[in-house]
């Protein structure tokens, strides 16, 4: 997503970190934070559900009873109303700062457009229509980050009947989140780990070296375990043998790397860790359903650059 240039020049730049601009308009309160330099254990919470979706940058975040991981550009995050979370911004900078923006939507109108829902969408299952029960961290589709980037260009733009473009937007995106969170495709699994699991220091290990060989035999010896015990541990704390997990992590750092046209495909492959453009290609369009240059072309080429 790109901050449209109007917002940079007219926003005022208070504090380096979570510096945050807010937009008030019926039914939702949008923020725009932004940090530019590093940080470590702050926290924040909302007083209605929250959309959090990453405009650059990243962050680290920590939420209860899982294992922290990482928030990147192209992803979003349904967070419930009170719930608090810790973020960590181990790259900020005045050069490359963490902007996100949250999105906090009232009662009313979820209630309004799920009441919608049921009676003009009915589920397959016969089941109705409801509001994401806890924490929901998903990859932006394409249409969902045209909503998004829409969003962020009308907030600055003056334009009469801004209020009712927005109004039909939040109604697109509610529909949008409610259909995304029943497919699995679309979510990003929590990893929940115990405070004395043995799979927590592979877990970041793993995290912090994507770029480099991650050899199985390697990480079970590591992990003082033999390779067979090791896959048996991994899969039954993590949900996923070792290989896949690697490979998810991978694609969400290439999906990162992507959102900035400054790094090259070939780059962006090899900084993940992937040994070939082939594979790379061939992993990242099965995960996200298109190549990673049609990616680029219609997340980062296409975003709003000029406006």
């Amino acid at each position: 997503m790109q901050l449209p240039a109007k917002f940079l020049e007219t926003r005022k730049l208070q504090t380096l970190v979570e510096n945050q601009t807010t937009y008030g308009f019926k039914d939702a309160v949008l923020h725009i934070f932004e940090t530019h330099q590093q940080a470590h254990q702050i926290q924040v919470s909302f007083s209605h559900p929250a959309l959090l979706s990453m405009i650059e940058g990243k962050k680290t975040v920590y939420l209860r009873d899982y294992e922290r991981f990482p928030f990147l550009p192209g992803e979003s995050l349904i967070i419930p109303c009170c719930e608090s979370l810790i973020i960590d911004f181990p790259e900020a900078s005045m050069s490359r700062p963490a902007r996100c923006m949250s999105l906090e939507i009232s009662d009313d109108k979820y209630a309004q457009v799920i009441g919608w829902m049921n009676a003009n969408m009915p589920r397959k299952d016969g089941r109705k229509w409801e509001f994401p029960r806890g924490n929901f961290h998903f990859v932006n589709d394409c249409a969902f980050h045209q909503i998004l980037q829409r969003f962020l260009f009308l907030l600055s733009e003056d334009h009469p009947n801004k209020d009712y473009f927005l109004d039909n937007m939040l109604q697109e995106l509610v529909i949008r989140i409610l259909q995304a969170y029943e497919q699995p495709g679309y979510r990003l699994e929590f990893i929940r780990l115990r405070d004395d699991s043995r799979m927590a220091d592979t877990v970041r290990y793993i995290q912090r070296n994507l770029a480099e060989t991650l050899d199985i035999p390697y990480l079970s010896k590591r992990a003082f375990m033999s390779v067979s015990h090791f896959h048996r541990v991994f899969r039954q704390e993590i949900g996923m043998s070792p290989l896949e997990y690697i490979r998810t992590e991978r694609l969400r750092l290439a999906l990162s790397l992507l959102q900035n046209p400054e790094v090259s495909i070939k780059e962006v492959f090899m900084r993940s860790g992937f040994e070939s453009r082939s594979y790379f290609n061939r992993a990242f369009k099965k995960k996200y359903h298109m190549t990673p240059g049609v990616y680029r072309k219609y997340y980062v080429n296409q975003g709003f650059k000029n406006q």
